[in-house]
């Protein structure tokens, strides 16, 4: 870990345009089964330029001066659809329906069988990480609790049970993104916020579940919502308390809004957070930004942490 007031980001980073059509990408609902009509590189040279659009952003994130980057998401076309489609259980074919978090149906998958995860899936993504990179390395997980809102339950019926099950696929895909070489794995929930009652019953049961005898470092990341998407914007969390009662070392949480002061806003938090124990990461959904604006934003970020640092 880098010194003091490490700088990170959330997860995502801009693809570019000759590899996804953005006007697709960002004109619909972050999807929930597979959206393969999204890549505008054929199959057979598609992993290919995953792979180099990936290097793209991991150097971008140096430049910035991030202290620990990901990979930036660029084989994803949602944070969670790449993980839960790979599963099975799920039929994709004949996909369900569940309401999003702007209140639209959207299609999702359709829980048919136990839920098991027969391979890993992000593997690969954190040894080419690993890889291209001397920092250190964060991978991200749809958790348990957003996926178990995300998928039409036809099998178990039980929302707690699917979960559970959603949990322990979750269990095994961390341990081998450890293995993989990663220096922190983060569950993304964004659920929390969105079905704050819903979690209240089971959430965190079964994000420790997914976290169980994990000794590497850990993070959950509560989402405040897209705001090119979520328009009705809460004014606060209903969800985080409990969040006490995790196992995660870390948790994430937004408090983004235009024209802030960094420094200012760096230094408020250290009123309640010991410095040693405060990790900077800007908002969360920068796949949906133009490339120039996130490598601005991470650049600001990474700046105002350096001045920061200098003033302690």
């Amino acid at each position: 870990m880098q010194g003091i007031l490490p700088t990170t980001v959330v997860g995502s980073y801009p693809q570019p345009e000759w590899l996804v059509d953005r006007q697709m990408l960002g004109s619909r609902l972050p999807p929930r089964t597979r959206a393969l009509e999204i890549w505008r590189v054929a199959p057979e040279f598609l992993e290919q330029a995953q792979d180099d659009a990936t290097v793209v952003a991991i150097r971008d994130m140096e430049r910035a001066g991030i202290d620990i980057i990901t990979d930036g998401e660029i084989r994803r076309e949602s944070y969670s659809n790449r993980f839960a489609t790979a599963l099975d259980g799920m039929d994709l074919d004949n996909p369900g329906t569940a309401l999003d978090r702007t209140g639209h149906p959207n299609p999702v998958p359709r829980v048919v069988g136990p839920i098991h995860r027969t391979r890993p899936v992000e593997m690969r993504d954190v040894q080419f990480l690993r890889a291209n990179t001397d920092r250190p390395i964060k991978a991200t997980l749809p958790g348990p609790f957003t996926m178990s809102q995300q998928a039409q339950d036809d099998y178990y019926k039980d929302e707690e049970a699917l979960a559970m099950a959603l949990a322990a696929a979750v269990n095994e895909e961390v341990r081998d993104l450890f293995v993989a070489g990663a220096d922190i794995v983060q569950l993304d929930e964004p659920y929390l916020q969105a079905r704050a009652e819903k979690a209240e019953r089971f959430a965190i049961k079964a994000i420790n579940r997914a976290l169980e005898g994990i000794t590497g470092t850990t993070a959950l990341h509560t989402c405040f919502g897209y705001a090119h998407i979520v328009h009705d914007r809460p004014k606060g969390y209903p969800f985080l308390e409990p969040l006490a009662d995790t196992t995660a070392q870390q948790i994430s949480i937004e408090s983004a809004q235009q024209n802030v002061d960094l420094g200012n806003r760096i230094n408020n938090a250290l009123r309640f957070v010991d410095r040693e124990r405060l990790i900077l990461a800007p908002d969360c959904g920068m796949k949906y930004l133009s490339r120039d604006r996130a490598f601005g934003k991470l650049r600001a970020l990474a700046q105002a942490a350096e001045k920061v640092r200098a003033e302690l």
